[in-house]
């Protein structure tokens, strides 16, 4: 009875949320590029004839960037043992769209996820008519997932997380989420130490299968290496020069980690990669009133030397972070410090590069929290200490040692994409 009236308020709110969030969502796809890119999928509009479209394949649904990333990474790991098997990855922006086309799979079809309105989803599923759905780290729609259930669709949750707020927040929503959660086939979680959530939501215990993350599991690709091209932009601002990432930064946070950078040792070249790359004027005019001279990856130049301004490059392009990351000799985690969440120190530790980050990464606990107690990454509170975190980064020694043990940390998810394709694939 309540997650009746609980769906009855949601299909109620559904169309005024929407029009609500219509002109903000209209002017961020405007931002990332994403018209033109056959943005009226996300209502159920198509433009590819019908008997082009792959019918029975197998469906990933990736919202963010990130999350798309994740997506292809087990859609390769798929292909290399079934070449012939299609997919369809549904992402919900602009820029995981555009990442999602840029991996330039074979046979896969790269879509928008529909939005959760009942005649949207049916019009999906009516045309795609998926053998099961896969769902990347958080994403449940209550139409989804009772349409899939009428349609004895198979839905499954892989890679999923829990953080402490959320878990909170789930605890105290249990008796209405239930109904629906129950309806996932199972899920695959990132922590053991999850599994009580998740039970409470309603699932079957024997349906809960901790596999790791995919995140941390370098798996049978490549690890992150350097590009000659990026290496001669770094070259121009001195070669051999100290260069430490600043990835995924959020609003204020560009010109707060460049200048501890600065005051760290001044020979350090800063590379500020923020979390959006539309933001790129706006974190460029942070930075430059903070008396710094600034390049544009996207309109790069060699930059003028200069004596009084100390220079910071702008990496303000999508889906190139995990190269330049190895370029690094050190990498900070950017909404750590002025935000609260935290960004995927995942890649970085991959790459064999040492990690710092600051007090607020709430999104990758317990993670974090074993990276510093191992030794395997510097939590850094303020500017001064962040400063001095920096130096220790660059220094041979130490960095090898938090290396070392930070990979040690992510032992525990070595495995992770073949235990999901596993239970995936059965």
């Amino acid at each position: 009875m309540r997650f009746s009236f609980a769906l009855t308020l949601y299909r109620l709110l559904l169309p005024l949320l929407f029009v609500a969030a219509f002109p903000g969502w209209m002017v961020k796809m405007l931002r990332r590029g994403g018209f033109g890119t056959r943005l009226g999928e996300r209502a159920g509009i198509f433009t590819t004839a019908l008997e082009y479209e792959p019918c029975g394949a197998v469906h990933f649904h990736a919202v963010s960037v990130g999350e798309s990333l994740l997506a292809l990474k087990l859609i390769r790991e798929w292909l290399m043992e079934e070449p012939g098997r299609r997919f369809v990855l549904a992402t919900g922006t602009a820029t995981g769209h555009a990442v999602a086309r840029a991996a330039d799979i074979p046979g896969l079809r790269v879509t928008y996820s529909p939005l959760d309105f009942r005649w949207m989803v049916r019009r999906y599923l009516n045309r795609f008519e998926p053998a099961q759905i896969v769902l990347i780290e958080a994403e449940v729609w209550p139409h989804l997932l009772l349409e899939c259930q009428r349609r004895k669709t198979p839905v499954r949750l892989v890679n999923a997380r829990m953080s402490p707020r959320s878990a909170r927040r789930f605890t105290r929503c249990a008796g209405l989420l239930r109904p629906l959660y129950s309806l996932l086939d199972f899920v695959a979680i990132q922590e053991p130490e999850d599994a009580g959530i998740w039970e409470m939501l309603g699932i079957c215990p024997q349906n809960i299968h901790p596999t790791g993350s995919v995140k941390f599991d370098p798996g049978s690709g490549a690890r992150p290496s350097r590009n000659p091209e990026f290496q001669v932009m770094l070259d121009c601002y001195g070669k051999n020069r100290p260069v430490v990432l600043a990835a995924s930064t959020h609003a204020g946070e560009a010109a707060w980690i460049a200048a501890a950078i600065r005051d760290a040792n001044p020979d350090i070249l800063a590379v500020i990669a923020p979390r959006h790359a539309e933001r790129r004027m706006e974190v460029k005019a942070e930075l430059e009133a903070a008396g710094f001279a600034v390049s544009l990856r996207s309109t790069f130049t060699e930059p003028a030397a200069s004596a009084d301004r100390p220079q910071v490059f702008v990496i303000d392009s999508t889906g190139e972070l995990r190269t330049w990351t190895a370029h690094a000799d050190g990498v900070i985690i950017g909404k750590s410090f002025l935000a609260t969440g935290g960004q995927n120190p995942g890649e970085a530790i991959l790459a064999g590069k040492p990690v710092i980050f600051g007090p607020h990464m709430e999104n990758f606990q317990p993670l974090a929290q074993r990276l510093v107690t191992t030794g395997g990454a510097i939590c850094a509170r303020d500017p001064s200490e962040l400063s001095q975190a920096i130096l220790t980064s660059i220094n041979p020694q130490q960095a090898e040692a938090m290396t070392r043990h930070a990979t040690k940390v992510l032992a525990r998810h070595d495995g992770a994409t073949r235990r999901i394709l596993a239970l995936l694939r059965a």
